[in-house]
Formats: structure tokens, C-alpha cells, sequence
């Protein structure tokens, strides 16, 4: 009998505390909540910010933002966002220039953006890794730490908090979308959410989507060759002494390779190379405004500074009024962003990230497995982009040997061509988008939402017209 009384209390005990914490996580929710955010429009949805720390190191804390689905929530799926880099920021790019409901214009006035993606699934926008954004470390040395391993667990922990805070969406359908170097982000968390999910808390994963992403160096680097020659940029001649003398595989390269990739490199010198037909962006005195080199993985060789070609492509012109935007007090405040006052301003890509320890060259044996367990698995190309071209993910896919069940193709949107698309055995498909550049979605932001939506619904993009 007193057993049994004990008993009845423990539990009575444990479901108190499960209720607090209830209580608590839906406080916290509730403070996310974005109420006023300076020169925004009026929208039927809503959205939250805020930091979730990572246990048990409750120094770091990573910055979203999160938008619920403009009909419907409850039904849609979920959506988590990662600019690559690494280093680059969530919020600036994918957020406010590429698929989030709110555009920053220039005159740093929030417009709508017609083709958001929260019209078909609710979108967290993550600021990943550490020092990127807002998100931060209160200590140094773990800014030293960085790398691919670090930052998938990093994310891993996010999401598990997130969902704590976020209950109500705890078994919606999850889903990954991740930008140039998000080629690694993406499938190392997938690969972590599925191994976690063995034990739980279950998170209900069903795929992930990539855009000119990095997936394997040695394919990813002669596709840049190739689209290079095949759009005149270089000569004959150049591409020969790079394919003749250049062994990418290793470090040390002969005199000879050197030459040639210097003469690679200012072939782009007048161009962007994330866009290769856009206009250069000028600025004060018609002075051309450069590329801001951030970290990379590694360099391509040790003799030619190849980190000059960073894995973020952004024109610094049409961004200048994000970063204005974003380092106002007023939206800083709004956002519950910044609240461990920075050191340093905001910066579209990480000024304080100086390393990168961990970086395998090759993601398809990773994509490989994730296929064999029944995610699905769509790739992207902006086919105007000459830093991770469509030729790269293409040559990268030949070495995976996967069955092609649907050849090579147009799609179309709108009755014309959206680009081209193949589809392979289990799951995956591959796509390119006519006309866009690295930030695919900021270049044909139509054809980027059509797409994303066959994506969620697993529907093969249109064959005809009509």
C-alpha cells in the first residue's frame, strides 16, 4: 500500500514537471513572437526569432527565424534553410534576397515577395555555423573548432530545441533545403537526424533539396573548367595547360599549372562568376566593388591563393542595404536578435570565422545512403553559374552510377522552358534552371517556387507546355 502510494506520487511528481516544461517551451514560443519588425507590411501569418542555446554548452547559441505557412500551417510541411559559405548568413541571403515572404529593397523597406516559399510549407531560416549572423559563441576557442563534424551536431542540437519550443510541428514532414556548400550541410544532418531518430526524439525527416551545391571536389572542379570553356571565357589553350599539367589531387602543382590557373582566374576578373551574364555591380567613382574572399575549405593548391573563389557568390551592391538593415537597433530589437551585444557589426558572411578543420571531398557515398533509406533527394542548378556549374553536379552524379529512370529533359513553368531535368532509381532528381546563377531562387524566383513545390509533393516537374 505505501508502495503504491510512493509510486503514485513519483509519477505525479514527473508529470509536473513534464507540465512546466510544457509550459515553459510555449513561453518561449510565445517570446519569439515577432510582433512589430520595422517597414514590414501586413501579412496573415505568423513569424518568430530568437536564439536556441545547445546543450549542454550553453555558450553557443544559434540565431533563426521562423516563418509559418500563409494557409494552414498545421498541415503544411517544414522547411529548414542553409546558406553555405561556409559562413554565410541565412537570414541575409536565403531569408531577404532569395525565398523568405520579406524582401529588404533599397531604400531597406521590407517588400513581399511574390513567389516566398512560405506559401506552400513553413520556413526556419538557421544562421549556421557559430559566428555567422547573429548566432554566437561566448567562447573564443570554439570558433577554432569548426567543421563539418562540429557544425551537423551543432545543427543536429538546434533542431532537437527547436522542436521543444515548437511542439505543434513536431510531426510535420521535415524537410532540408541547403545552398552551394549546404551540399555538405544537408546530408551530414540528414544522416544525423536519421541515426537519432533510431533512439529518439523523432524527428519526421523525409528528404532534402540542394542548389549548386558542393558534393565531391574532383567533379565539382573540372565542371568549372568545362563550363568555363564551353561559355568562352577561357581559351583552348588555357583549359588545355589546366587539364594537361594540373593534378587537382594533389597540393603542390608544376609552375606550368600555376600559369594556367592564374590565367583561369583572371579570365572571371570582369565578370561574376556566380552569374556570368549579369552585370557587374558599380558603385562610388564606377569603381567595380570585389568579391570579399571568407573561408573555404581548403585551398585548391598551396601555391595559387584559390580562396579568392569563395563558395558564396553575393554582389556586395544590392546587399549593402541588408547589412543596414539588419545592424538598426530597432530591428535588432524586433527580432530578439544580438542580445550578448556583439563585437562586431553585422556582416552578411562571418568576418570572425578563420577556419574550417573538417571537410570530406566527397558527399556521394553519404547521398548514396541516404537514398538507400528511402529520403528524397532533388539537386538544383542555376545553369548561369561558373562557381559550382551545372556541369559539376552532372559529372558528380556519373560517378554515383545510379540508374537514370527518366532522361535528360525540358521542364516547363508557365509555358516555357523552366530548364532541364533527369530523374534516377530511388528518389532522386536532378534539375537545372534556365537562366538563374548561384542564388538561383534571387535570379527566377517563379520557376524556383514551381520547382519546390513539385519537390514537396514528389511530382515530376511538367513535360509539356500545357
Amino acid at each position: 500500500m505505501a508502495f503504491s502510494f510512493f509510486r503514485s506520487l513519483f509519477f505525479t511528481f514527473l508529470l509536473t514537471i513534464e507540465i512546466q516544461e510544457q509550459s515553459s517551451d510555449r513561453n518561449e514560443q510565445e517570446g519569439d513572437r515577432v510582433k512589430y519588425l520595422p517597414e514590414q507590411p501586413i501579412v496573415n501569418f505568423n513569424h518568430y526569432a530568437g536564439y536556441v542555446s545547445l546543450k549542454p554548452d550553453k555558450d553557443k547559441a544559434l540565431f533563426y527565424w521562423f516563418f509559418e505557412a500563409e494557409n494552414d500551417p498545421s498541415q503544411k510541411p517544414l522547411v529548414l534553410w542553409l546558406t553555405g559559405g561556409p559562413g554565410c548568413s541565412s537570414v541575409s541571403f536565403g531569408a531577404t534576397q532569395e525565398i523568405g515572404p520579406f524582401l529588404v529593397d533599397q531604400e531597406k523597406h521590407l517588400k513581399l515577395n511574390e513567389f516566398s516559399w512560405n506559401k506552400v510549407a513553413n520556413i526556419i531560416f538557421l544562421e549556421s555555423p557559430i559566428g555567422v549572423g547573429f548566432s554566437y559563441t561566448n567562447n573564443t576557442k570554439d570558433l577554432d573548432e569548426l567543421g563539418d563534424q562540429v557544425v551537423a551536431s551543432d545543427n543536429y542540437d538546434f533542431l532537437l530545441g527547436w522542436f521543444r519550443r515548437f511542439p505543434n510541428f513536431r510531426t510535420n514532414e521535415f524537410y532540408i533545403v541547403a545552398e552551394s556548400y549546404g551540399g555538405h550541410y544537408a546530408p551530414q544532418l540528414a544522416d544525423l537526424i536519421h541515426e537519432g531518430n533510431k533512439k529518439g526524439p523523432y524527428i519526421n525527416l523525409k528528404g532534402f533539396m540542394m542548389g549548386n551545391a558542393v558534393i565531391n571536389d574532383i567533379t565539382d572542379f573540372k565542371g568549372i573548367y568545362d563550363f568555363a570553356l564551353g561559355h568562352t571565357i577561357i581559351s583552348k589553350e588555357v583549359y588545355d595547360g589546366i587539364t594537361g599539367d594540373c593534378d587537382l589531387t594533389k597540393e603542390r602543382q608544376t609552375n606550368d599549372c600555376i600559369m594556367n590557373l592564374a590565367r583561369f582566374l583572371k579570365a572571371y576578373s570582369d565578370i561574376d562568376m556566380f552569374n556570368i551574364y549579369s552585370p557587374i555591380c558599380f558603385r562610388d567613382n564606377n569603381k567595380t566593388v570585389p568579391k570579399k574572399p571568407i573561408v573555404t575549405r581548403h585551398d585548391l593548391t598551396q601555391d595559387v591563393h584559390w580562396n579568392i573563389l569563395p563558395l558564396s557568390g553575393y554582389d556586395f551592391c544590392p546587399d549593402d542595404h541588408v547589412i543596414e538593415y539588419f545592424n538598426r537597433k530597432d530591428v535588432q530589437r524586433a527580432i530578439h536578435a544580438n542580445v550578448t551585444n556583439l563585437s562586431y557589426p553585422y556582416t552578411l558572411c562571418s568576418t570572425v570565422i578563420e577556419k574550417w578543420n573538417d571537410s570530406p571531398t566527397t558527399m556521394l557515398p553519404l547521398i548514396k545512403k541516404l537514398l538507400g533509406i528511402g529520403l528524397r533527394i532533388w539537386m538544383y542548378s542555376g545553369d548561369t553559374d561558373g562557381r559550382v556549374p551545372v556541369l559539376s553536379t552532372r559529372y558528380s552524379l556519373e560517378e554515383m552510377k545510379l540508374n537514370v529512370t527518366e532522361g535528360w529533359r525540358a521542364w516547363f513553368s508557365g509555358g516555357q522552358v523552366g530548364g532541364w531535368v533527369e530523374e534516377y532509381d530511388g528518389g532522386l532528381t536532378f534539375a537545372s534552371i534556365r537562366g538563374a546563377g548561384h542564388q538561383a531562387p534571387a535570379h527566377k524566383p517563379q520557376q524556383a517556387l514551381f520547382l519546390f513545390s513539385h519537390f514537396l509533393s514528389s511530382r515530376p516537374l511538367p513535360s509539356s507546355r500545357f
